[in-house]
């Protein structure tokens, strides 16, 4: 069985040289529309471009001071290209290489839309896959689409689609600074409404170059746009800027974002303690309603006071609200009023202070980016948590699952068989249980009726932590990320009074001490705990899974909400000499089966193969034949592929050469297979966590299975030999 060719990339040179070569592409010479990429191996930079006039573009790149030291340049073309499909196939080849990581990009191209045309879906997105098999195949792309869509560097990464929405609220947010009248912007929006995005977006538009901007996508606001940034510039040509993040977990996730885009640096990316180091021309604060003040703050008080000396601010008044307005020229706040989860978050009064000062302007989210079911989930989960629903109202929507558990093993099987789905599928609970595994890591932190649970076992970027299946994390470790699905637990802090129709909270069982230390009124640690939940309830992308410890709080979110019921459920010629680790590595004997283990033999250095320009050489690279067809979508049969040997860090989502080695015949020799690599945590019956590996085909066969492999397969049976780098013969 094979499949068709939808789309070919071609590889060539990139020199005034093989301009010649290139012309001999048809649609390069025809003036057919297509899409390219110039990249370089070594400074690990590349663009991305549309053009029908390929030869001319060239040119014009080969003479421009950044893009002229690029080494490489690819061709996706197609017969069935036509001008919205280049525009798509290249904003989507912007987003997702950003977020691959093998590049930092130099695009300008900000403002790109997802625009709909006429078979974008039943034909395009076929085509934007298969483009990205064959630039994985040639060692441009490393991760599947799959593992790149639940990266939070993909969520929060600048080359984003703004909606209507988040248009007029950044051209709103660069009106005001260029307003010397005005100082501070609030930008206010509920959970899931765009704000991170809109703030990187912004931050990386303020860092790129004016004459490289592609702004098109703004259509008739595109002109205001430009002179608005044209204005911004003339004021600040070098803008001292900085993103404040409160959250020490989130900012991490940001830094990490800004890692891989040009014009930005993880530094930029700063916690408000950081504000006290220097003044800037502009401050982006995002989820500024974690900003504190000086209550609960626990070991952080000796650095509050600190930084408030530092500022000549009164630590028993301020906030770092003022530490923000002191600090900056212009301040753009992100803001959502019902996020405050704790009574050291900085007063509500504080931001009604600068909403209502003449310095100030608000701008207003509305639009739903995160919830598939949109407002209308947003707004029933208000209406649910607050007892605001007409007794017979319930929640439907064909595009996402709600359903409350009436045992909570059910719901923890639900959510690991939607993580091996669909990944990103997590276990958050209100702060109902002390944090006992903290200190003693071999016990139980949650047990309800037969299960037994661990709290998160690390604070820092939780939701994508080894093990973070298998845990429960909290508001702490959750706020501010997106989920695919959230099984929430309703712990015994929350129950549900019958007898007065009302949520009513239980101190004694809320063990967050810095959440409900000096906090006298019953109705204000109600509001905050409630605000928990609301939180959580809006992390999940597809779908919310309930349960509640407390049985009356069950009978009452079962009236409004489903119940779950088990049942538901081409490259050019090489003609230099060659140069062992300049320009050529060691081709193996491998025969590495692509779809199985192959028959054991011994590894034999066969010779030396050449390397194409802008792939990687060195003394840790190598190359092997690999055969078979369960890998063909990415890797034809037979092909002769590039690897690097014993790679580090994560292997998920990438394509992996793994050696099996059977114990009897283990001076045999060794068996190898290339595959996908994919990890996650399961759970037994007698509640023994083992991580399950699978290494997936990618192939047009679709009887071929995945291979699975357990814990025991993992210590003695293979090992990973090398990471895949692209095919080269």
């Amino acid at each position: 069985m094979t499949q068709p060719h939808l789309v070919e990339v071609n590889r060539y040179r990139f020199s005034a040289e093989t301009l010649t070569e290139i012309e001999t592409n048809a649609y390069a010479a025809n003036c057919w529309p297509l899409v390219y990429i110039l990249s370089d191996g070594t400074t690990r930079c590349a663009y991305v471009g549309e053009t029908t006039d390929t030869l001319a573009r060239l040119g014009t790149h080969l003479k421009h001071p950044q893009k002229k030291s690029l080494t490489t340049v690819h061709l996706v073309s197609s017969e069935r290209f036509n001008k919205s499909a280049t525009l798509d196939i290249e904003s989507s080849l912007i987003k997702y290489m950003s977020a691959d990581g093998r590049f930092s990009m130099l695009n300008g191209n900000l403002g790109l839309s997802d625009h709909n045309y006429y078979q974008r879906d039943e034909l395009y997105s076929r085509i934007f896959r298969q483009t990205w098999d064959r630039l994985r195949e040639q060692g441009i792309a490393q991760r599947s689409i799959e593992a790149i869509d639940n990266s939070d560097v993909f969520k929060y990464s600048p080359y984003k689609s703004l909606s209507a929405d988040q248009q007029q609220g950044l051209i709103e947010i660069m009106r005001s600074l260029v307003d010397p009248s005005l100082q501070h912007i609030v930008v206010q929006g509920g959970a899931g409404t765009g704000k991170s995005v809109l703030a990187i977006f912004l931050f990386k538009l303020i860092h790129s170059n004016l004459e490289e901007l592609d702004l098109r996508e703004f259509s008739e606001e595109e002109q205001e746009v430009r002179d608005l940034l044209r204005q911004i510039k003339k004021s600040h040509p070098s803008p001292r800027m900085a993103l404040v993040v409160p959250m020490s977990s989130f900012r991490s996730t940001l830094k990490k974002a800004f890692r891989n885009v040009a014009d930005l640096r993880p530094d930029m990316v700063i916690s408000p303690s950081e504000l006290t180091k220097k003044r800037y021309d502009i401050v982006l604060v995002d989820e500024s309603h974690r900003l504190r003040k000086r209550v609960n703050l626990g070991a952080y008080f000796g650095s509050f006071d600190t930084a408030c000396a530092v500022l000549g601010l009164d630590k028993n008044t301020c906030s770092e609200v003022d530490w923000v307005k002191r600090q900056s020229d212009k301040a753009v706040f992100f803001y959502d009023p019902n996020q405050s989860i704790k009574p050291s978050d900085a007063d509500a009064s504080d931001f009604e202070k600068i909403k209502s000062s003449p310095d100030s302007t608000v701008i207003t989210l509305a639009s739903q980016f995160r919830v598939r079911a949109g407002q209308h989930y947003v707004r029933f989960v208000d209406d649910l948590l607050h007892i605001r629903l007409p007794a017979d109202e319930r929640f439907s929507s064909s595009k996402y699952e709600f359903l409350v558990f009436d045992k909570l093993s059910d719901m923890v099987r639900e959510i690991e068989q939607r993580n091996s789905s669909y990944g990103l599928a997590r276990l958050v609970a209100g702060y109902s249980w002390p944090w006992i595994s903290k200190k003693s890591p071999h016990l139980h932190d949650i047990e309800i009726d037969d299960v037994q649970l661990r709290w998160n076992s690390t604070t820092l970027d939780w939701i994508n932590a080894k093990g973070a299946a298998s845990e429960v994390g909290c508001i702490h470790t959750t706020q501010g990320y997106d989920l695919n699905y959230t099984g929430v637990i309703f712990g015994r802090e929350i129950r549900y009074d019958e007898k007065l129709g009302q949520i009513v909270i239980d101190r004694k069982n809320y063990h967050d001490r810095n959440g409900k230390q000096a906090i006298e009124d019953p109705n204000a640690l109600k509001q905050y705990i409630l605000n928990i939940y609301r939180t959580i309830m809006l992390r999940g992308i597809r779908g919310t899974f309930l349960y509640a410890c407390d049985d009356s709080l069950r009978r009452y979110l079962k009236r409004h909400v489903e119940s779950y019921r088990s049942n538901i459920i081409a490259f050019p010629r090489f003609d230099r000499p060659l140069e062992p680790y300049v320009n050529a590595v060691p081709l193996y004997d491998l025969r590495a089966a692509a779809g199985g283990f192959s028959a054991l033999q011994q590894v034999e250095h066969e010779n030396w193969v050449a390397v194409p320009d802008g792939m990687p050489v060195g003394k840790n690279i190598f190359a092997c034949h690999v055969v078979g067809e369960s890998m063909d979508k990415i890797i034809p049969n037979g092909s002769i592929c590039l690897f690097r040997l014993n790679p580090g860090g994560s292997r998920n989502g990438k394509i992996v050469l793994v050696e099996c080695a059977d114990t009897q015949d283990g001076d045999a020799g060794s068996r190898y297979t290339v595959k996908e690599y994919q990890s996650f945590k399961v759970s037994t019956e007698d509640g023994v966590e083992n991580q399950k590996i699978l290494l997936n085909p990618r192939s047009t066969n679709p009887a071929l299975r995945p291979i699975e492999l357990s814990m025991e397969d993992s210590e003695h049976r293979y090992r990973v030999v090398g990471e895949f780098l692209g095919v080269i013969g």
